[in-house]
């Protein structure tokens, strides 16, 4: 007579390998998304701080390189490491963003490499692009020329 083969102990081991093709893929995602965020806070804040810092500046081509290089550090201390911005200002067709009551927008576009690819892909394939901008009026951090900054201008 035969006996009827035990199967005790196979649901575990089923678990365990269904666990893992299931498991790995799911981190993945998820490691991939929260760097997808990491990067867009980083690229939002870039757009901020090189608006910022572009209003902020004399001239356009000093505001031009104050933007890049906020936007730069703006990446880097965001953790944003291998992140490069590609910024552009405007401000409507004028030819100088500094004058009158110009708004300039500055865009930033960025790329965010995701996790655990390989190097066989094409870079397209294992980035994710990313794009921000703000739009200031340039008056908005231009000095009033007021004294103290007291209420009654004195």
């Amino acid at each position: 007579m035969r006996r009827a083969r035990d199967d005790r102990g196979s649901a575990l081991v089923e678990f365990c390998w269904v666990g893992l093709v299931l498991f790995i893929p799911l981190t993945w995602i998820v490691i991939s998304v929260f760097e997808v965020q990491r990067g867009a806070f980083a690229v939002n804040g870039a757009a901020r701080a090189a608006a910022r810092a572009f209003a902020l500046a004399p001239d356009d081509v000093t505001g031009r390189a104050r933007a890049e290089a906020v936007a730069t550090q703006t990446l880097a201390d965001q953790g944003s490491d291998g992140m490069v911005a590609d910024v552009r200002v405007s401000c409507g067709g004028l030819a100088n963003c500094h004058t009158g009551t110009a708004v300039i927008t500055v865009e930033i576009r960025s790329r965010v490499e995701m996790p655990l690819l390989p190097e066989v892909l094409a870079a397209e394939r294992r980035s994710f692009a990313l794009e921000a901008s703000h739009t200031v009026p340039i008056g908005q951090y231009v000095e009033t020329g007021r004294g103290s900054g007291s209420a009654d201008g004195g």
